[in-house]
């Protein structure tokens, strides 16, 4: 085939470090367009973007001249710096290690935008811990309890 045809969607999940919670008004949908802008840079569509006052929900087209791992690097490590930038409360912001990824099948796109979208509705009755396992658990990933929190 000489042409290379790719459709991946994938929705990240990334957390603030200790999953200390600092991402309000109107800091968080500043960096939600950042992080837009971010993916859009290398090639990603962004499709939704969204989260709660400690952690990130990102779903996105993946580029197919990128990794996953490329892609998560960048977001973080400049939207990291970025949040630096935001004001004294900002100066010692830091993501977590880690993150998931989880595939989205074109069918349910709507379904996971839509999740994203209730995130503050969604915290009123869960935390991201909770939220976090549920995922794993429902994509069926095997995890460590010990290495999954920082």
């Amino acid at each position: 085939m000489p042409q290379s045809l790719v459709r991946c969607y994938v929705h990240i999940v990334f957390s603030t470090k200790h999953r200390q919670p600092c991402l309000f008004s109107p800091v968080k949908e500043q960096l939600w367009a950042y992080l837009g802008e971010l993916c859009r840079q290398q090639g990603s569509s962004p499709i939704c973007i969204g989260g709660y006052t400690d952690h990130v929900h990102l779903l996105c087209e993946l580029s197919k001249k990128s990794t996953l791992v490329k892609l998560v690097d960048v977001l973080k490590a400049n939207s990291s710096r970025w949040m630096k930038t935001k004001g004294h409360e900002y100066e010692g912001f830091y993501w977590q290690a880690g993150y998931g990824a989880f595939s989205v099948s074109q069918s349910q796109l709507e379904v996971v935008r839509s999740y994203i979208l209730r995130q503050e509705e969604h915290h009123q009755q869960k935390e991201f811990q909770a939220e976090f396992r549920h995922l794993l658990k429902k994509h069926e990933l095997d995890w460590d309890e010990r290495y999954v929190w920082d």
